[in-house]
């Protein structure tokens, strides 16, 4: 009977390590397991993140490309065309000058600047040839007129030549400048109508009553330019 009790307690505490031991395995793996699925979870989300991070990068590059791309384009400028025309003195006057016609956003703008003219009011038209080779200037033709209209003031209702542009006035030393433009003219654009390219300006030794036909009585030519590129 002693031999039994002795033997009873070691068997009943070997039991109770064991099952210890199992509930701490137990406990362990489910630590285990928890932890797995933790850091499963943890990235899948570092997963997600990254590819929306790499998307947005993406998308930023290639909003950035189209900026650039953008940037390089040049934008188209609207091109100016420019003629100089040297005036020669006629009609043994002593008249020279410059002038300039540029076109620009659809109208033309004319500088002329003169010297060696009498003191006082002067002419100013465009003739139908850049023909400057008569000594009197006659060579360059009539008053430019491609709409058959009679003569008159730059603007009047009543009808006007497209070469009627009006009067300038020299000072007392001969000095006189005069500035125009209009959209009724282009340079080199081919229009029969408008292209003042191929006609001449002249300088006239009188004043332009704008009535008188078919030139307003303005008197001889004293200069002559052809228009021409």
């Amino acid at each position: 009977m002693l031999a039994i009790k002795v033997i009873e307690p070691k068997v009943a505490y070997h039991k109770t390590t064991i099952l210890k031991q199992l509930n701490n395995l137990i406990l362990n793996t489910m630590i285990l397991k928890r932890i797995q699925l933790l850091l499963l979870a943890s990235i899948l989300v570092l997963g997600v993140s990254c590819k929306q991070n790499s998307k947005k990068e993406d998308s930023s590059v290639s909003g950035a490309e189209s900026t650039t791309t953008e940037m390089k384009t040049p934008e188209k400028k609207e091109e100016v065309k420019k003629v100089k025309v040297a005036m020669e003195s006629k009609s043994d006057s002593n008249v020279s000058g410059n002038v300039v016609f540029k076109e620009e956003n659809g109208k033309v703008s004319m500088t002329a600047v003169f010297d060696g003219l009498t003191p006082g009011e002067h002419a100013i038209h465009l003739h139908e040839n850049a023909d400057c080779s008569a000594a009197d200037g006659s060579s360059a033709g009539g008053h430019w007129n491609p709409t058959f209209e009679k003569h008159g003031k730059w603007g009047d209702s009543e009808g006007y030549h497209k070469g009627d542009i009006g009067n300038f006035q020299a000072d007392e030393n001969g000095n006189g400048t005069i500035t125009f433009d209009t959209d009724q003219w282009c340079i080199g654009c081919g229009d029969e109508k408008k292209d003042i390219l191929g006609k001449s300006v002249i300088v006239h030794q009188g004043t332009d009553d704008f009535t008188s036909q078919p030139s307003g009585d303005a008197g001889g030519r004293i200069s002559c330019g052809g228009v021409i590129q």
